[in-house]
Order: C-alpha cells, then structure tokens, then sequence
C-alpha cells in the first residue's frame, strides 16, 4: 500500500471528517492535470454553469469514468487510490470526478451541503464515500477556497432544501446551530496538495471576488460493497484499474479520448423542498 498518509492525518480524517495531504502531486503533474482542464476539448465543451444565490457562477465539468487520460491516471494511480482505500477499509472505485474553476472577480459560492446530500439520491445506501480535492492554483480566503465544519460528518445525513434552481443546502436553521456549535476550518492549499474529506462532512466556499483564479480537480470513491441500487445514473460500480504512481508522468498531455470518461452534459440536483 502507497497511502499519501501517516497515522496522524488518518486518525485527523476519522475524527475531524477531513485531513490535507501536502505535495502529492509534483509542480510537473500539477502543471500537466492544470493544462488538461485547461486544453482538453472534451472538458470545455461539457462545461456547465453553477449559478450561485449571490449572482456569481462556478464552472465545472463532470465525468463518471476514470480513462486513460492524463487527469484519468491521476485519479487510478496507486498513491491516490490506496489512500481511499485506507480511509474507507475496503476497495473502492472511482464514482465520479470534476472540475471546479471559479474564475477571478466573480467565481461563485457554493451553499453548506454534504456531497452523500446528493450522493444518497444517486443510490448509495451509506456514506462510505470520500473526495479528494486536487489544487491546480492556490486555493485561499481571498479566492473561495473550501471551508468545512469540523467533526460534522458524525452527524450523520442532514436534510438539504433547494436554496436555488441549481444548488441545495443543508437546512439553513440547522445550520446556524451546526455552524455555532463547531468549528469552523478554512482549507488553504498550495497547487499539488489534496484535500481529503468524508461524504458527511459539511462544506461550502464564497465567492472568488479575488483576481487569483482558483481551480480544483476532486475525485470521488465509493465503496465497492456500497454500489449504488439503481443503475440508471452511470454512477455504478465499474472496476478501478489502479496503476502505478509514475503513470500521471508517463501519460504526459494526454486528453480524453472517446467517451471513454464518461462526461455528464448536467449536474445532478435531487429534487428537494425549497427553503423558506
């Protein structure tokens, strides 16, 4: 096992629902995962906007398939998926991954959520999922980097209420007590490190009101034995074909080819009742 890693920041992720990882990727991978979301045509032309409640607007891309591109080896190399799998404690496999790219002066927020918010209306019956937030840019305060509540994945599945046409929240009353009751984390990272959190754990960003543009490349696994119960979202089960950690450097610039990633022409929002 490669695991990123050491016992602290695993005891960290168990107890506080998230832990960071320094330097796991090198300025020469972080360089080539940054021009792919840049260049690759695929990425662009499945380019969605999520509006925000403020006026401001996040760009992402979405796909459910780890592939052979250079962003694909990131996602399958050993280091990255041993470490799911020590966090989890069974193998996983690559459930869906995503481009987030708020963009300077006007990158929008995104509401207080859990990702099995949505991910439990995607057919998973537990919450033995995890993202992995890759830094392209510098991800800070100034720029809408992630904030999380800390230890907030103990509470288990919170109710999430639809806030706007393209964005739910956590239950904006239950929040005020969350937010009151715990603490807060604002997750600062440097281009290369990864941000791990749980599928409970609470999150949002602000605004990028910056001119520092701030991209992220998150990675999603699910447990195997967790597979979803219904197979019409193409987020089932699909074997992972981990490979080694020099394959994001051996892959070089290597774009989508095919549909082998299977990229979403929509986001996903559960019908939800509307805040009021």
């Amino acid at each position: 096992m490669s695991s990123v890693l050491s016992a602290e920041q695993v005891r960290a992720y168990h107890d506080d629902g998230f832990t960071i990882a320094r330097n796991v990727f090198s300025p020469e991978e972080t360089d080539l995962l940054c021009r792919a979301m840049e260049e690759d045509p695929k990425v662009a032309a499945h380019s969605l906007i999520r509006p925000d409640i403020e006026g401001g607007g996040t760009r992402i891309s979405l796909w459910n398939r780890a592939g052979d591109s250079v962003y694909g080896m990131a996602a399958r190399c050993e280091r990255v998926v041993d470490t799911a799998e020590q966090l989890i404690g069974e193998p996983v496999y690559h459930f869906q991954s995503k481009l987030t790219a708020k963009d300077p002066f006007g990158g929008g927020a995104w509401e207080w959520h859990q990702d099995y918010g949505y991910w439990y209306y995607n057919g998973c019956l537990r919450p033995d999922m995890l993202s992995m937030m890759i830094a392209l840019d510098r991800s800070d305060r100034d720029n809408g980097c992630l904030q999380v509540v800390k230890g907030s994945h103990k509470l288990g599945r919170i109710d999430h209420l639809q806030v706007s046409e393209k964005q739910n929240s956590a239950d904006p009353a239950r929040m005020e007590h969350i937010v009151a009751q715990n603490e807060l984390v604002y997750c600062e990272l440097d281009p290369g490190d990864v941000m791990i959190f749980h599928g409970n754990t609470l999150h949002r960003s602000d605004q990028n009101r910056s001119p520092n543009r701030r991209w992220t490349l998150i990675v999603c696994y699910n447990a195997v034995s967790n597979d979803t119960i219904t197979k019409d979202d193409d987020r089932y089960y699909v074997p992972l074909d981990k490979v080694s950690d020099d394959a994001v450097l051996k892959a070089g610039l290597k774009f989508a080819s095919g549909d082998d990633e299977h990229f979403a022409k929509q986001a996903y929002v559960p019908e939800a009742k509307k805040a009021s």
